[in-house]
C-alpha cells in the first residue's frame, strides 16, 4: 500500500471524527395528546359537508396545515408534518385510512389544487405504510404524483409559489420511488392472490403507463433539469457564475431541493435496476467528502451512502465501499441519541444493520483497517461470520449469500412483467445479482490461498509455488494474472464518486521475472498512541461517573 494512500485514508478517518458536527440533526417536537386539538385550533366548523366521523383534532390539523401551506410558513409546516401528523395517525388511524380527499375539500375548499395534491400524497403514503394498498390505490397514487409534479414542472415562466420543509420534500421523492419499487414487485408476482387477481391484472393491462420505469425516470430527470441543480453543483465545484447557473426556478428552495433529492433518487433507481455505473454517474456533481445538501436530511444522508457503498461493492471497488460504509456507520453511532425519539428511528437502525452486513462482506474480501468504534460494533454483530468468510472454503459461500440477501436492495425488473420465483424462492432479479456476486467471491478464494503462501517468502520459483497449491506452472501463471487483476481497484479520493485512480489496497504485491516471483510486503503501522488516548478518555469518564455516584 503506497504512503499517499495511507495518508489519504488516515485523513478520511480523522475527518470522520467530526462527522457529527458537520450534519444538521433532525428536530423532534413533542406535544401532549390533548394539545393536538388546541394547537392553533380554529372554532369548530359548521360545514354540513364535513363528515361526523372526522375527529375535531384531525379537522383542526387539516385547517392548520392548509393555512401553513397557503402562507408558506415553513417552520409551522415542519412542526405539523413531523409531530402532529404522526401523533394523530397513532391515535386515530393505525388501522384505517385518513379522511377522504372529498371530506378534506369540503373542509378547506376544492379550489386549492396544490394543497389537495399534497394531502393526497400523505393519504396514500399512510395507506402504504399502515394498510394494504389495492390496485386502485396504486393507480390513484401514481395519478396524484403526476398531478403534483405537473403543478411543479408545468409553469414555463413563474415558479410555483410553494415552500415545504426539506424533510417533506425528501419524503415525497423517497415515497415516489418506494411506491414504484413496490408496484414492480407486486406486478412481477402476478398481483394479488385469489379470485380478484385476474381482475386486477386486467386493470393494470389497461394502464401500461402506471409506474412505468421510463415515466419515473422522466419525472426525476425533469426535476433535475427544471431546477438546474447539476449546473449549480458544477458552478459551485469549478467556480462558475452561480447567478447564471441558478436561473429563475433554481433560485427557489422548493425547486433546488427537489432537483437535488431527485439526483439521489436517480442513483437509487439505477441501483435497483442493477446499473451501478449509471447509479454512480448520477452523483457526478456531488462531492461526498464535502458537506452537501444531502446532509440536511438524515434519511437522505444515510440513503446516499448506502447506495453508493452498495454500488461500489458490486463494481468490485471494495476499498471505496468500506470507506463509505464506515463513514456513515460512524455518523449513525455518534448521533444515535438524537434519532432515538424520531419516527424514523427504526428505519435508520434497520439500514444501519444492513450496512454492517455489507461492511463485513467487504472486509472479508479486502481486509483493511477501519475506525475502532465501528470495528467493535461489527465484531459484536458478525464476529463468527467474519471468521468463517475468511477461511476461503466452500463452506463460506452460504455465509456470503445470507449476508448479501439480508443487506441488498430489493431489485426490480424494468419490464414489469410477471415472473416466476427461482427454486430458492428468490425473485429472478435478486437471483441474478446474487449469482454475479458469488461468482466474484469464488474467484477470491484462489487468490487468498496464493496470498497466504506469498506472505511467507520474498522470492519464490513458480514451479515451487505450483507444487504448493496443486497446479501446473502454466495454470499458476494464469491464476497470478487473476490475482493481479482482482487486487487492483479504482480508489476514490476526491471529486466525483465515479472517479478514482487504480491501485492495490492490499499489503502485498509481487512481480514475475522469468520463472521467479519477487514479493514485496508493506505493513501498516498501527496508531497505538491514538488508542491509548481513547482508552484514557474512557477511563476518565468512568472515574467521573463513579465519583458522581459516590457523592
Amino acid at each position: 500500500m503506497s504512503s499517499s494512500s495511507l495518508i489519504a485514508e488516515e485523513a478520511f478517518l480523522d475527518d470522520a471524527d467530526n462527522v457529527a458536527e458537520e450534519v444538521e440533526l433532525p428536530f423532534v417536537f413533542h406535544q401532549d395528546e390533548e394539545d393536538l386539538i388546541d394547537y392553533g385550533a380554529a372554532p369548530p366548523s359548521s360545514n354540513a359537508a364535513l363528515k361526523p366521523a372526522m375527529p375535531e383534532a384531525v379537522a383542526n390539523f387539516i385547517r392548520n396545515l392548509h393555512s401553513a401551506v397557503a402562507s408558506r410558513a415553513v417552520w409551522e409546516l415542519h412542526q405539523l408534518y413531523e409531530n402532529a401528523f404522526g401523533k394523530l395517525t397513532d391515535k386515530f388511524y393505525t388501522k384505517a385510512a385518513w379522511p377522504s380527499v372529498d371530506a378534506v375539500a369540503a373542509l378547506v375548499g376544492d379550489d386549492d389544487l396544490v394543497f389537495l395534491a399534497l394531502y393526497k400524497e400523505l393519504y396514500y403514503r399512510h395507506i402504504y405504510a399502515k394498510l394494504q394498498p389495492s390496485v386502485e390505490d396504486r393507480i390513484n397514487s401514481y395519478t396524484n404524483y403526476n398531478d403534483l409534479f405537473n403543478l411543479v414542472l408545468a409553469p414555463a415562466s413563474e415558479p410555483l409559489d410553494l415552500e415545504l420543509p426539506n424533510q417533506w420534500i425528501w419524503d415525497i421523492i423517497d415515497e415516489f420511488i418506494y411506491q414504484f419499487q413496490s408496484f414492480c414487485q407486486f406486478k412481477s408476482k402476478g398481483g394479488s392472490t385469489g379470485a380478484k387477481a385476474k381482475v386486477e391484472m386486467e386493470a393494470l393491462k389497461a394502464r401500461p403507463d402506471v409506474w412505468n420505469v421510463l415515466n419515473v425516470l422522466n419525472v426525476l430527470y425533469s426535476l433535475t433539469q427544471k431546477s438546474r441543480i447539476n449546473e449549480q453543483l458544477w458552478a459551485s465545484k469549478h467556480g462558475g457564475d452561480m447567478s447564471e447557473a441558478v436561473g429563475q426556478f433554481g433560485a427557489r428552495p422548493l425547486y433546488r431541493m427537489l432537483g437535488y433529492f431527485s439526483i439521489v433518487g436517480l442513483m437509487r433507481v439505477h441501483c435497483l435496476l442493477g446499473d451501478y455505473t449509471m447509479a454512480l454517474k448520477a452523483l457526478e456533481n456531488i462531492e461526498l467528502n464535502k458537506k452537501g445538501l444531502f446532509a440536511r436530511v438524515t434519511a437522505c444522508h444515510i440513503t446516499t451512502y448506502y447506495y453508493v457503498g452498495f454500488s461500489y461493492l458490486m463494481m468490485r471497488r471494495y476499498s471505496d465501499a468500506i470507506k463509505a460504509f464506515a463513514h456513515i456507520l460512524l455518523f449513525i453511532s455518534r448521533t444515535k441519541q438524537y434519532h432515538s425519539r424520531s419516527q424514523q428511528y427504526d428505519a435508520i437502525q434497520k439500514r444501519g444493520d444492513q450496512m454492517y452486513a455489507l461492511l463485513a462482506i467487504c472486509l472479508a474480501l479486502c481486509p483493511q483497517r477501519i475506525d475502532e468504534n465501528v470495528h467493535t460494533i461489527l465484531r459484536e454483530k458478525y464476529a463468527d461470520h467474519l471468521n468463517k468468510m475468511q477461511k476461503d472454503s466452500d463452506e463460506s459461500l452460504p455465509i456470503f449469500s445470507d449476508l448479501f440477501l439480508l443487506a441488498c436492495p430489493k431489485f426490480i425488473s424494468p419490464v414489469g412483467t410477471p415472473s416466476a420465483l427461482t427454486e430458492t424462492g428468490l425473485s429472478v432479479q435478486t437471483s441474478q445479482q446474487l449469482s454475479v456476486f458469488l461468482s466474484e467471491v469464488k474467484q477470491h478464494h484462489s487468490i487468498s490461498t496464493i496470498r497466504s503462501y506469498l506472505k511467507l517468502y520474498t522470492s519464490l520459483k513458480i514451479d515451487k509455488l505450483a507444487s504448493f497449491v496443486g497446479m501446473k506452472p502454466d495454470e499458476l501463471r494464469t491464476e497470478l494474472l487473476v490475482y493481479k487483476h482482482k487486487t487492483r481497484q479504482r480508489r476514490w479520493e476526491a471529486g466525483s464518486v465515479f472517479e478514482g485512480e487504480y491501485s492495490s489496497p492490499w499489503d502485498l504485491d509481487f512481480y514475475i521475472k522469468q520463472d521467479m516471483i519477487h514479493i514485496s510486503e508493506s505493513k501498516v503501522e498501527r496508531r497505538i498512541g491514538e488508542w491509548f488516548v481513547r482508552q484514557i478518555s474512557k477511563f476518565e469518564d468512568t472515574i467521573t461517573t463513579l465519583n458522581k455516584l459516590g457523592n
